[in-house]
């Protein structure tokens, strides 16, 4: 990143101090009700929400806590135990920038066929930049917005993707927050597309398991539930349910969209949980539906989806029940179980260490 001149710098101080947390706290205690206790849990009733955010430029950090609010109380007045946000969920404050609207005319230009104008205004703004920017604002106000609402609902909350700058290195990583307004864990996204390559988004390398009472609970982030090895990998670490923020940069295709989590959830048995973003910014046009997916044999009608979000580019959620007893007992007694743990320890040695996990009795 080109040093910051005073301007910059003194912009940055300013965005600082309007989301500095303890404004936010003040003004989130003005609309949260009582603080709610959390739903006793039944294993096989996990009442889960996922969220389809469509995509708006929010002036202030204000915009942005209500919208996190509303769709959060809209999900914890419909019984839900845990909520699953989108990737990208810090776009919508790109809008506190001043030149975000020179990216807003560059499209704008594209599309009327004005392209020297849209590359020169293109030039002007690199995302990498922009994240690193707006990380000492965009974090403290991430754990602020969302370590209060978890706390104030009493449910656990996976506050989607925020792509953000640390220890010098951009990542693109999803944060799940507890009951007690706890940050549980985080989780870096391992697989890359091409543009987040090209805006020098550094790769995770694991994928974390966090024990909960609701069960056992991973994180993967869009691109990696394309990835047959990315869910073999959560389901022999112990994930019953695996929460995958999307924000799919293309124009919708049931087909395309199929690569993702349903297929995964078939082959390794796991509940999946979807967040997505839809709507337009600066060019980027985002499509999805967000949804709650099983293994065939545990859904209702057989076809692998507990709910699913109708449209695809905008805002909406669907709420399902999560039944862990009936996936344990699918995965005691799968129809097509794997019978060749050898193949596998041999080529997983990290997996399949010892005294890791059997795969003979997952």
């Amino acid at each position: 990143m080109a040093p910051l001149g005073w301007k910059e710098k003194l912009f940055q101080h300013y965005l600082a101090w309007v989301c500095r947390p303890a404004r936010l706290k003040k003004h989130l205690r003005s609309q949260l009700p009582p603080r709610r206790r959390p739903v006793p849990v039944d294993r096989r009733r996990i009442r889960t929400a996922a969220i389809q955010l469509e995509l708006k430029l929010f002036k202030g950090p204000f915009d942005y806590v209500d919208e996190m609010h509303r769709r959060t109380r809209e999900a914890a007045d419909r019984g839900a135990q845990l909520v699953v946000f989108p990737e990208y969920n810090n776009l919508p404050l790109f809008g506190m920038l001043p030149g975000i609207e020179k990216m807003e005319e560059a499209s704008r230009d594209k599309d009327t066929g004005k392209e020297a104008a849209a590359e020169s205004s293109r030039e002007e703004i690199i995302l990498p930049d922009l994240y690193r920017y707006m990380s000492p604002v965009v974090k403290p106000l991430v754990h602020t917005v969302f370590s209060s609402l978890s706390a104030a609902y009493g449910l656990y909350i996976m506050a989607g993707s925020y792509i953000l700058a640390d220890n010098g290195e951009i990542v693109n990583r999803s944060f799940l927050y507890g009951p007690s307004g706890e940050l549980v864990g985080n989780q870096d996204k391992v697989h890359l597309l091409p543009v987040e390559a090209d805006w020098q988004v550094k790769r995770g390398s694991s994928f974390p398991v966090f024990e909960t009472p609701l069960g056992r609970l991973a994180m993967p982030v869009c691109m990696d539930a394309t990835y047959y090895e990315t869910f073999r990998i959560l389901e022999y670490s112990g994930a019953e349910i695996a929460l995958l923020p999307i924000a799919n940069l293309q124009e919708y295709n049931f087909w395309l969209a199929l690569r993702g989590i349903w297929p995964r959830v078939q082959e390794c048995p796991l509940f999946g949980v979807k967040g997505a973003l839809v709507g337009s910014v600066a060019g980027f046009t985002f499509t999805g539906r967000a949804g709650i997916f099983a293994p065939l044999e545990i859904t209702p009608n057989r076809d692998g989806v507990l709910a699913e979000v109708e449209p695809f580019d905008r805002e909406a959620m669907v709420v399902a029940d999560l039944d862990l007893k009936a996936l344990e007992q699918l995965r005691s007694n799968h129809p097509w179980r794997d019978t060749n743990p050898a193949l596998y320890r041999k080529y997983f040695p990290q997996i399949y260490r010892p005294g890791g996990r059997d795969m003979g009795t997952v």
